[in-house]
């Protein structure tokens, strides 16, 4: 489809969306073209009537998530706003479409006491188990996405001030901090865990047992094995790591500014959320500073 080929080549080289985003895009739309071939209408003549009943087909009859009829919607806004832009259709319909209210569901996150004993779950004795020390490390202690350390580059960390140079979302490069934990894991596993994976030369910092780059899904598998473990009674994921790390900070006293730079979000609203379940450090603060409550 000659119009969709050159809507996602605009994304990439324009926009410089990720692959992923990039895939979701295609996927929604080629989802919508499906839905006009059985409507017998073609994409470029729909009217407002057929795109509501698009939305009610993704809500009662696929039964989607209100977050996942949101993206799908979106997708196709952007979609049609680029072909108006290039005159080759006259309105944009989905424009005109009310979106459904998305659920509001609080980041899950770990226990302090949790991640200590999650922590030690590796044998650091085996390059596998210093490979996936450091794996937990760096996501608590840096709060980066899965995609964003499976792609950190050994020539982008800096050892002498604790930093490390990240490729986030849109092609964003942003610094990322760890502490003296994550430096003794690091350098441990880079002396000795990645030397013994490693079968040719390359810069990525975390290897599979087959000396190549680690995937994300690779990544969560071992956080899965890992959790395992554990007497820790939660699903584990990359992101619940990064949730941890950003209610730590906040229930430790970092301002929400500095959390929403570490972080890598555009907005400060993305990072708000956060705010919901530091709740505990607001109450313990107020019994501290209030007079009658100090009585």
């Amino acid at each position: 489809m000659k119009e969709l080929e050159e809507y996602l080549h605009y994304l990439n080289y324009e926009r410089n969306y990720t692959e992923e985003t990039l895939r979701n895009y295609e996927s929604d739309i080629l989802q919508f073209f499906e839905f006009c071939k059985k409507e017998a209408i073609e994409f470029k003549k729909i009217d407002y009537n057929l795109t509501r009943n698009y939305l009610r087909f993704l809500k009662e009859e696929k039964s989607e998530k209100a977050t996942s009829v949101s993206r799908k919607i979106s997708s196709l806004r952007g979609f049609y706003q680029f072909l108006m832009r290039n005159k080759e259709v006259d309105n944009n319909y989905f424009k005109m479409l009310t979106l459904p209210k998305k659920e509001k569901k609080l980041p899950r996150f770990f226990e302090y006491g949790e991640l200590e004993e999650l922590f030690a779950s590796p044998d650091i004795t085996t390059p596998l188990g210093q490979r996936d020390s450091l794996i937990l490390e760096m996501l608590y202690a840096t709060g980066v996405r899965v995609s964003e350390l499976v792609n950190m580059k050994i020539s982008n960390i800096d050892l002498k001030n604790q930093k490390i140079k990240v490729l986030g979302k849109g092609q964003k490069e942003r610094y990322v901090y760890f502490e003296d934990v994550c430096l003794e894991s690091l350098e441990r596993y880079l002396k000795d865990g990645r030397c013994d994976l490693q079968k040719e030369e390359n810069d990525i910092l975390f290897l599979n047992n087959q000396g190549k780059p680690l995937t994300t899904r690779g990544v969560r598998y071992i956080l899965e094995k890992l959790i395992q473990k554990t007497s820790v009674h939660k699903k584990i994921s990359p992101h619940m790591l990064r949730h941890s790390f950003a209610t730590h900070l906040l229930n430790e006293g970092c301002d929400l500014l500095s959390v929403q730079e570490l972080l890598g979000h555009e907005s400060l609203k993305a990072t708000s959320i956060y705010t919901h379940i530091t709740s505990d450090r607001i109450k313990d603060v107020y019994r501290k500073a209030h007079p009658h409550a100090k009585i």
